[in-house]
């Protein structure tokens, strides 16, 4: 039998998570439970920020958590596509600025410097 990448959560990993470290699964579980709760921002748009999120630090667990939670506070497709498609640019992005660094490395090179 093949095994998963990724495996199921079930009851049997949540009850070892717990019994490793109640007390920092509480903080965890109270800090994501406010950190989702209705603010500033509504539910909705923080589902489609950790969607986004979720999808530059490739999580599945979170791609497909945030997903379900964002369609249950009336997120569409189309607006999760967009977010998806904001974290992608953002990741491109993130690369295209750090070429700095290789290019300025690159010219220091070329004249003889020793890079900064």
């Amino acid at each position: 039998m093949e095994h998963p990448v990724y495996p199921q959560s079930g009851p049997e990993i949540a009850r070892k998570r717990r019994e490793l470290a109640p007390q920092t699964l509480d903080a965890f579980k109270a800090f994501s439970a406010q950190v989702f709760a209705e603010g500033a921002l509504p539910v909705k748009m923080k589902q489609l920020i950790a969607v986004a999120v979720a999808h530059v630090t490739q999580c599945p667990y979170c791609i497909r958590g945030h997903t379900e939670a964002a369609l249950r506070h009336g997120a569409s497709e189309q607006e999760l596509m967009e977010a998806i498609w904001v974290a992608a640019e953002m990741r491109a992005g993130g690369a295209y600025a750090h070429s700095t660094l290789a290019l300025d490395t690159m010219m220091q090179h070329a004249h003889g410097a020793a890079p900064r």
